[in-house]
């Protein structure tokens, strides 16, 4: 499992487990209420920090992640710009050959379409 999502789920059961030690304290007169906010800021500044150190981890691991999944780093297989489609030839699309971009030759503006004078 994925720790940052494992220590996100852990957040509120600590802030329940917080509340119940104040409680506790405060029934055995050892800490009044007021030591509750202190001790809150403090739990959630430390979940805070171990979220961002897990998906540190996590990314420099696995490369990176984003919300559609990780990326390992490496190009991408089907990518229309690695020239490749995984086999090792050319990519084509159904009901396409191969092509290269090959720029078009100047037009003469002085001639009609089919090729003769204006």
């Amino acid at each position: 499992m994925n720790h940052y999502f494992l220590i996100r789920r852990l957040t509120w059961p600590a802030v329940l487990l917080l509340l119940g030690i104040v409680a506790l304290l405060d029934e055995t007169h050892v800490a009044g209420w007021g030591i509750f906010i202190p001790l809150l800021l403090i739990l959630l500044g430390v979940l805070k920090l171990a979220e961002r150190v897990a998906l540190t981890g996590e990314e420099t691991s696995t490369g990176g992640s984003y919300p559609g999944g990780t990326y390992s780093g490496g190009p991408y297989s089907g990518a229309p710009y690695s020239g490749t489609s995984g086999h090792g030839g050319p990519q084509t699309y159904a009901g396409q050959s191969s092509t290269s971009i090959v720029p078009a030759p100047p037009h003469d503006l002085s001639k009609g379409p089919d090729g003769g004078s204006l």
